[in-house]
């Protein structure tokens, strides 16, 4: 299992760029919330990683298995 990261990079022109490890789904959003807060900063660009894509499959997958399956 990989621990949860947040890294951080406060560029030279003040910016802010973040990035999530070893976290899937919806869970990272939760941490990009703190950050903002943290900071009194808005997010204002984003982007998933591959890692949210395939859980947000595999979840939709599982739905699917469940509905009138029994």
């Amino acid at each position: 299992m990989t621990d949860k990261q947040l890294i951080v990079q406060v560029r030279p022109d003040g910016t802010v760029h973040a990035e999530t490890l070893g976290m899937f789904g919806n869970e990272c959003l939760d941490y990009i919330t703190v950050l903002e807060n943290m900071l009194e900063a808005e997010t204002t660009s984003s982007s998933f990683t591959d890692a949210y894509a395939q859980v947000a499959a595999e979840q939709e997958t599982t739905a699917e298995n469940w509905d009138g399956a029994r």
